[in-house]
């Protein structure tokens, strides 16, 4: 079945109509990892957007259930140039068209994303159409796609009651190490980089403001008990829990509109209590204490962008998916200064709090499969909250 891209400058591609059967209106972006087209689908932080993955085959080695970053797909569609039906990897579990199909989610596949990623970079991220309707009125389509906002998204991601995830109590139920794995002919737990339970007899309160769960898992792994509280809980109920530290997690959309959730954090860091906050969490740390965001041109998404530690010199390749950064020239230096830049376009990728136990990334250290480069951030979490413990 034929299939058409229309985006908001009247650019149409014609492909092949993928996934559900259904049209959809989204903000269109664009992510450049080679791998990992699972834990896309399945971050929260893509709510109200359609990705197009500029990786030419999507859906090799299937879909594996395990591997999911939450309950569900968030993307409103999916942008390929070829879809592999066939899978090949004895871990999986069905095929992404499977997986696309029972999700509700459409797509489009055999365009040029190439183009359409160039476009993209020239022109901004513009909202566009997924639609099988070769009667398509592209005049009544552009209204609609101008009009088009994601607004409000950290609400529908967020989780509904908080909940507890207990931290591991013996280094084989994290599974085998990195590099140790060794095929039984049984399907194994993933390998992980994990070599202490360093985070023992520790709790932390994580917001979800629409988080992945390898950021409540990579601290679990290393023994921390998490509790997960959803986006909208009074400070003074994480407070009360007595907490070694908080986590403020990644999540959707523009981090002006979480204008209840910031003022919560604002509490919370008046609290002393150590936090650390990841993608859209470090966006509403910064908007807490003063500073100010803008919109990227076409945002970072993907699993191989440079970020350079401005106290070492040493740049890591991360993971990443933000549409908005800090902006560094309104930042007051006497409460945050940058410690990570992007060594691409040199935007704000970090900062550490003066005089706070805080600090913020704007990348992804949980970020899995891809580069794992900044997993001893969560072990330096952990430092801050037994120097606080021990204070």
């Amino acid at each position: 079945m034929k299939a058409f891209l229309i985006l908001e400058d009247g650019t149409v591609f014609e492909g092949t109509h993928i996934g559900a059967d259904r049209e959809m209106i989204s903000e269109i972006v664009f992510n450049t990892s080679m791998a990992g087209y699972l834990e896309v689908l399945t971050d929260p932080s893509y709510a109200g957007q359609a990705v197009c993955m500029t990786y030419p085959l999507i859906g090799n080695y299937g879909v594996c259930l395990e591997d999911m970053e939450s309950g569900r797909p968030w993307p409103d569609g999916l942008i390929v140039r070829e879809l592999s039906r066939t899978a090949s990897n004895f871990r999986c579990d069905i095929s992404i068209q499977q997986f696309l199909e029972k999700n509700g989610v459409p797509g489009i596949a055999g365009i040029d994303t190439r183009a359409l990623t160039r476009l993209l970079r020239e022109k901004g991220t513009m909202n566009g159409m997924i639609t099988t309707s070769q009667t398509y009125q592209i005049e009544k389509i552009l209204p609609r796609l101008k009009e088009y906002t994601t607004g409000s998204v950290v609400e529908k991601v967020t989780c509904k009651e908080k909940y507890e995830i207990k931290g591991s109590k013996c280094l084989k139920d994290n599974g085998p190490l990195s590099g140790s794995a060794v095929y039984t002919g049984e399907k194994e737990k993933k390998p992980v980089l994990v070599r202490e339970l360093n985070g023992a007899g520790k709790k932390v309160a994580l917001l979800d403001l629409g988080t992945k769960s390898n950021i409540a898992d990579s601290l679990a792994r290393r023994g921390v008990d998490v509790t997960v509280y959803p986006a909208f809980t009074k400070a003074e109920e994480i407070l009360a829990d007595q907490p070694d530290g908080i986590m403020l997690s990644n999540g959707p959309g523009d981090p002006k509109e979480c204008k209840d959730i910031i003022r919560e954090i604002r509490t919370l860091y008046a609290s002393d209590v150590p936090i650390f906050a990841i993608c859209l969490g470090h966006q509403l740390m910064a908007l807490a204490t003063g500073a100010d965001t803008y919109k990227l041109k076409y945002g970072h998404r993907g699993g191989n962008h440079p970020v350079k530690d401005l106290a070492t010199g040493r740049v890591y390749i991360s993971s990443q998916n933000h549409g908005y950064v800090v902006d560094m020239d309104k930042l007051d230096e006497q409460v945050a200064r940058p410690a990570f830049i992007n060594a691409n376009d040199g935007t704000c990728e970090g900062l550490t709090y003066v005089g706070k136990p805080v600090f913020t990334v704007q990348y992804h250290p949980e970020a899995c499969p891809g580069p794992q480069d900044s997993g001893y951030l969560f072990d330096r979490f952990i430092e801050m909250m037994e120097v606080g413990k021990n204070a």
